[in-house]
């Protein structure tokens, strides 16, 4: 689970811009360090002027994860934000030609589990090999490519999105998968949860509503030699029956409620993990069958795109894009551990607090010492351009030794716009704020591009360090 002390996913800062989108606190592994048994920390070891040690080519992606032994020489942490940063910006740069050298993605990849996945708390040693194994960017459009290692969901068409990586990890831990389990995942989108499934489960059984991407998927899943990935085009809704029952299942899109036929198809001791609620809010359930009947437990808010079919038409509260509103602007509304404020997602290093709220009883204070950092929160809202012509937005905040860094690494509010098909748009800011101070009132008018469909507010650090405190978080629109 996570510690709500440090979700759609946030980025690392450094970014592209038209790459940002949802991102992903824990303890480092191995106190910070790389292990130079890994051929990506060779690379980042030689150019520290460090020796590796020496290892075998590896087989496809689909045969090589295994759980990766950490020993020998180290490098140390403080080079993955460098690293990381400089890498996938020479991607960028270079573009199809970088894009050519597996050896880069290896080394981003391997830096971005250190910083995403293990530092952000995922602990289970054969779900970080997978992450670490599973080539991300083979399940993204060449466009995205060069973003790929960075924490953050990407379009791949059709109004769909890849879930960010510390998503899929978290995801696929609480599951925690067994090598014998029969895994049924609904909304195969990209392949890359499958992918990842696939090395720490007997089978994967995956279902795509949008034939394009099923095809397209099954196809990439094939090439990279996952040979337990069985896929099939339909309504996730209906799940498979003539594959159930299962071991496990897991929901990579968002109904309103849990389908009848997922909790039938479900063997009893089984465990199935699911985003509920909204359609720009909702919350991580586990639901474990018990003589027949399912047992719920309540985890973190999320985001994703909704389950369409069946479950879409079932939907009974649907967004009004005349009316785009923040939801607990004031904190007041908590989840059932009373440590996390209901309707936002990916909280990095964020404690809930009361006591000198100044509206209401309670505040988030967000807190950062590792510059470069995840430490903020999101939530989604609908925005569209065709009806709403600015939005304000306003709240209080107070601030703490704050100091910004580089590019977006900043105590900020930011607004990132989507499109129809879910592609980034450009991001508008509100700050940034710098220094120690106490409560104010700060606001912004914003114009609302005519393509946008969506949006996404991000308020925090962003990557800056010190302490932010935020209340009060409200939106007014104004209609065309």
């Amino acid at each position: 689970m996570f510690r709500s002390v440090d979700p759609m996913e946030n980025t690392s800062r450094r970014a592209d811009p038209a790459l940002r989108g949802h991102r992903s606190d824990w303890e480092s592994v191995g106190r910070g360090f790389l292990s130079l048994r890994d051929p990506t920390a060779r690379i980042l070891s030689a150019r520290a002027g460090r020796s590796g040690h020496p290892r075998n080519a590896e087989a496809s992606p689909g045969r090589q994860m295994q759980s990766a032994r950490r020993a020998g020489c180290w490098v140390p942490a403080q080079l993955i934000t460098v690293a990381i940063t400089a890498v996938a910006a020479w991607l960028s740069l270079c573009g199809a030609a970088a894009a050519q050298s597996e050896e880069s993605y290896a080394l981003t990849r391997y830096l971005m589990v250190e910083r995403e996945i293990v530092r952000e708390g995922i602990k289970n040693p054969a779900v970080i090999a997978a992450v670490r194994t599973v080539p991300r960017h083979l399940f993204v459009t060449k466009q995205y490519r060069a973003g790929a290692y960075f924490d953050q969901a990407l379009p791949i068409g059709h109004q769909q999105t890849i879930s960010a990586p510390f998503v899929v990890a978290y995801m696929t831990e609480t599951l925690d998968p067994k090598p014998n389990d029969r895994v049924l995942e609904i909304g195969t989108g990209s392949g890359y949860q499958a992918a990842i499934l696939s090395g720490l489960v007997k089978d994967v059984y995956t279902i795509e509503i949008v034939e394009a991407l099923g095809k397209n998927a099954a196809k990439v899943l094939k090439e990279l030699k996952y040979d337990n990935v069985h896929a099939k085009i339909g309504d996730g809704y209906q799940g498979w029956p003539e594959k159930a029952p299962f071991d496990k299942i897991i929901v990579t899109c968002s109904p309103e409620s849990v389908p009848q036929p997922l909790i039938d198809q479900l063997r009893d001791g089984g465990k199935m993990i699911i985003p509920l609620g909204e359609r720009y809010e909702q919350v991580f359930y586990m639901f474990e069958k018990q003589h027949g009947e399912l047992v719920k437990t309540q985890l973190v808010p999320t985001l994703f795109v909704p389950m369409t079919g069946v479950a879409e038409e079932n939907r009974q509260v649907k967004p009004d894009p005349r009316h785009p509103e923040i939801h607990n602007g004031g904190f007041e509304i908590h989840d059932d551990t009373n440590v996390r404020p209901i309707g936002w997602h990916y909280q990095r290093q964020l404690v809930l607090e009361t006591g000198d709220a100044p509206e209401g009883k309670s505040f988030v204070t967000i807190k950062n010492r590792d510059r470069g950092r995840s430490a903020q929160m999101l939530q989604a809202l609908v925005l569209d351009g065709r009806l709403i012509s600015t939005v304000e937005i306003s709240l209080q905040v107070r601030g703490s030794n704050i100091h910004n860094g580089e590019g977006t690494e900043q105590a900020a509010l930011y607004v990132q716009y989507y499109d129809a098909d879910r592609r980034p748009m450009p991001i508008e800011m509100l700050g940034p704020w710098e220094g120690t101070f106490e409560w104010k009132a700060v606001s912004k008018t914003m114009v609302v591009p005519e393509k946008a469909r969506e949006a996404i507010l991000r308020i925090g650090l962003n990557g800056a360090v010190g302490r932010l405190s935020i209340d009060d978080v409200r939106l007014a629109a104004r209609p065309k």
